[in-house]
């Protein structure tokens, strides 16, 4: 079995003459689920047309397993590719049983083979006794299950998923996207998803990769992207926080007007450099006795937390998760402290993130 699945080497890809995606390289191992994260118009989707075959490169080169199926002046057609494809939109046919539709693409099987891969898959997606229904018979979260076991039943190298959950309620989304993974997961699958929804490639992903203007600005695990993002961009667009100004005292100690703080990393710039420090709203925790008072000015209640907005005596803002039971009142004075295990900061003159080195 090769070290990757999917190879992307330096690819380039433009509609017209129009650069859509730069330099972008990644590897994905087998059995892994990688996921291709950014806002609308970053190039995410364009990548997976380019890996399906459903788009030329006018530089750098595709390998899947080994092979060269995508470079300058070569395309190895899609149905040649032995990929799966979800679609935002499912595919299905509407005047095929869920059972043909899964059963569509298998070739070369005796028909109790095809019925034995479609009994095992149905089972696999929780659909069991839904073989003889119809698409239009079925809720939009049994439809995807029903793509997805298509696209899992000839047993691809490599299975491509674009926006797969978009049509669906949040709800919806935030359960069958586990789902999703434990399917994955279950059938040894090597996959790729994309999306702009963070929750989304979080609940799915072994490792992202954030794009912006069609280059890859950090591949990481989800993990290392919330606590460890390489540039403001990635720092801004994971998860929620604000950037307090400061200044850099030693490599590895910020001043900020909530204090100073002895950050887990040391960094090059020159002592005194002005900054702008990350605090994410776990970073801001509760603490009743503390000196340092903060006003809620917004609140959002969300179960078994509460997010609140605080404005510091300064003008500057924080967000704060507290315990639900700690209800406090818009206009209200509570007490916090910082518990920033992972001090995350970038130079007060950064204003566009620098594409990183890809991590192998």
């Amino acid at each position: 079995m090769p070290d990757e699945i999917l190879t992307l080497n330096d690819i380039e890809c433009r509609y017209d003459e129009r650069a859509v995606v730069r330099g972008l390289s990644m590897r994905v191992a087998p059995g892994s689920i990688v996921c291709l994260l950014g806002p609308s118009g970053c190039g995410k989707t364009t990548v997976l047309r380019a890996i399906a075959g459903f788009h030329p490169l006018r530089g750098g080169e595709i390998r899947i397993k080994s092979m060269s199926v995508s470079r300058p002046g070569y395309l190895l057609p899609p149905e040649r590719r032995h990929l799966g494809v979800v679609f935002q939109d499912y595919a299905l046919f509407p005047y095929l049983t869920v059972s043909d539709n899964i059963g569509f693409g298998l070739r070369g099987k005796t028909r109790a083979q095809k019925e034995a891969v479609v009994r095992d898959l149905l089972e696999v997606v929780g659909l069991s006794g839904y073989g003889r229904s119809y698409p239009h018979e079925l809720s939009g979260g049994q439809q995807q299950r029903v793509a997805l076991a298509r696209a899992l039943a000839p047993e691809p190298d490599l299975v491509l998923l674009d926006e797969p959950f978009s049509n669906l309620d949040i709800d919806l989304r935030e359960r069958l996207s586990g789902e999703v993974r434990d399917i994955l997961k279950r059938r040894h699958a090597t996959a790729v998803l994309v999306t702009h929804d963070q929750h989304e490639a979080f609940a799915l992903g072994d490792v992202v990769g954030v794009m912006r203007e069609g280059r890859l600005l950090q591949w990481d695990t989800p993990y290392n992207l919330y606590h460890e993002p390489n540039c403001r961009f990635v720092a801004d667009f994971i998860g929620q926080g604000v950037f307090l100004h400061g200044t850099l005292l030693t490599p590895d100690t910020v001043e900020t007007e909530i204090g100073i703080y002895k950050g887990n990393r040391a960094y090059p710039w020159p002592k005194n450099t002005p900054i702008e420090v990350l605090f994410r709203p776990d970073d801001i925790v509760p603490a009743p006795e503390s000196p340092l008072k903060a006003e809620v000015v917004q609140k959002a209640f969300k179960g078994a937390e509460i997010l609140y907005t605080l404005r510091l005596m300064s003008g500057g803002r924080v967000l704060s998760l507290f315990p639900s039971h700690a209800d406090h009142e818009i206009g209200e004075r509570v007490g916090i402290r910082v518990k920033a295990d992972h001090l995350v900061a970038f130079p007060l003159e950064t204003e566009t993130p620098k594409t990183a080195e890809q991590i192998n």
